[in-house]
């Protein structure tokens, strides 16, 4: 094992950089797989711009649920290249040595934007529950002032939530292995290394993933049940199915999101008999949301379809509403 060490104050070694191996288990192999997760990342950036100049270009769209994806897009593309060139580096030129100060910058981004997203989620619940269980005050509640507020206290939220998981990781004191046997900079994976106790690691990331995510995940589905209560009771079919419709979709990508991070949790626990099952859901809870939100959330969006066509000259003379 090639360790980089600097020694300390007090004379005891300390790591001055990590060595990412990939997936465990198939590190012979592991190449492979870049060609999925590459298409996977492009296909994200690829769709997450298109959304954002297709609002940014129609005025009609102008409005706060498309401002709430548009907040969702940059999210997205913040998340999957915060770990996806690095992974792709590691697989196609071998670089898998990472700084300290560069591991715990990715560590916070990670946590940063996974968190942002549930955020949004919850942002976006709110904005469709507005919507249909009250639809005539809806323009004088969900406002373009609202989504800013919101925004910004999501941020404000997270960054105050977030900071002290680098500054903890940071504390701690590594002293021999160097080798994280995943793609990126987890918080279990890195702090596992350390040669003192992280107690107080464990304990503030288990604090923040259920205080963070599991409020956000209980507000999101009581919205959402308060919805369908709504909607079930509407005297139009036509109406009913397409509210339906719309939180189907939403419902769908939810469940994901979520399934995933408490499947990621869970997987910790059997890491040490099957490594890579948590590793590779990792990864992919980092790359498959940020390619899949556009196609269901935007795709499904008649204004959103429309804007598209426009965008590229395939339908010019569609009148704008």
């Amino acid at each position: 094992m090639d360790t980089t060490l600097s020694i300390t104050n007090g004379s005891r070694f300390q790591v001055s950089e990590f060595v990412l191996m990939g997936f465990p288990g198939i590190h012979s192999w592991q190449h492979w797989l870049s060609l999925p997760l590459a298409l996977l990342y492009f296909l994200a950036l690829g769709a997450n711009l298109l959304i954002l100049i297709t609002i940014h270009h129609e005025s009609t769209l102008h409005q706060p649920m498309y401002y709430l994806l548009g907040i969702l897009a940059v999210v997205d593309i913040g998340l999957a290249t915060t770990i996806m060139p690095k992974i792709l580096a590691i697989f196609w030129f071998n670089a898998k040595t990472i700084s300290l100060s560069e591991c715990f910058a990715q560590l916070s981004a990670i946590n940063c934007f996974m968190c942002m997203e549930s955020g949004i989620f919850l942002c976006m619940a709110v904005d469709r529950y507005v919507a249909i269980c009250y639809p005539l005050q809806y323009s004088s509640i969900v406002t373009q002032t609202f989504v800013i507020k919101v925004t910004l206290s999501m941020m404000l939220r997270n960054g105050l939530l977030i900071i002290p998981v680098p500054v903890l990781a940071a504390q701690r004191h590594y002293c021999s292995r160097n080798e994280i046997d995943h793609c990126l900079c987890s918080n279990l994976g890195v702090t596992s290394l350390a040669c003192d106790d992280i107690t107080i690691n464990r304990f503030y990331h288990l604090a923040l993933a259920w205080f963070v995510v599991g409020s956000d995940m209980g507000l999101v589905f009581a919205s959402y049940m308060l919805i369908i209560r709504s909607v079930l009771r509407l005297n139009s079919a036509e109406a009913t199915s397409k509210a339906l419709s719309t939180c189907s979709s939403h419902l769908t990508l939810i469940l994901f999101f979520y399934t995933a991070v408490i499947v990621v949790s869970v997987t910790h626990l059997a890491g040490r008999q099957f490594p890579i099952i948590p590793v590779l859901l990792n990864v992919l809870h980092s790359v498959i949301p940020p390619a899949l939100n556009p196609m269901v959330y935007a795709l499904r969006t008649q204004e959103l379809r429309v804007g598209f066509q426009r965008l590229i000259g395939l339908g010019e003379n569609m009148p704008r509403k």
